[in-house]
């Protein structure tokens, strides 16, 4: 086994670690607090919740990864990529201007600013593949044959532009929230368009 994915097992289990001291934490809180009757219906009455906001959300992620596979055929999406180019590009400077993964993050850009949190979803995933596979790229030009070979199938270090862009993409302005008015909503929320002025 090689360092890198020795060190990728280290931080796996430090972070599981953590994991588990939160909930350990969480479910002794809860039964201080509540008593251990209420914590088990609870448990059982969150998970069916999750579950049923799940299946919600599921539609329009689907609807919105066909929309997004639709642009990419259609040439949508590299038309897009040229309007928004010359914004995108300083933000991300070892990132080809002709560069696909400019258009998905184009557009992920854009239906996070409109509060399209399903939408955003697949186009930032298939942005972050494309980046991904252009590190890969690169770091295969620079490198002998063997060196080639021995590269561990777990090396999966984020770049820079990955960095970046989840960054840009986690504190995203938003018009009109969609997502969260949605999930306001289906959770029964008595006025779900409170939340705009606020986010």
């Amino acid at each position: 086994m090689s360092r890198e994915a020795i060190g990728t097992q280290r931080r796996n289990g430090r972070v599981s670690k953590i994991w588990l001291l939160m909930l350990c934490l969480g479910i002794i809180l809860a039964i201080i607090m509540k008593g251990a009757g209420s914590v088990t219906s609870i448990a059982l009455s969150s998970t069916k919740e999750a579950i049923q906001v799940c299946i919600g959300l599921s539609g329009s992620i689907a609807l919105w990864s066909g929309i997004a596979r639709i642009a990419e055929e259609s040439g949508l999406m590299s038309q897009l990529a040229d309007l928004v180019r010359p914004l995108i590009s300083p933000l991300f400077p070892g990132i080809s201007p002709r560069s696909r993964a400019v258009g998905y993050m184009a557009t992920s850009m854009a239906a996070n600013l409109l509060g399209l949190g399903s939408a955003a979803t697949p186009f930032g995933l298939r942005a972050m593949e494309e980046l991904a596979a252009e590190a890969r790229r690169s770091r295969g030009a620079n490198i002998s044959r063997g060196a080639r070979l021995r590269m561990s199938a777990q090396h999966r270090e984020p770049t820079d532009a990955m960095c970046t862009f989840a960054i840009v993409t986690a504190s995203s302005l938003t018009l009109v929230p969609t997502t969260v008015l949605s999930l306001r909503a289906e959770l029964g929320s008595r006025d779900p368009g409170s939340v705009i002025g606020a986010t």
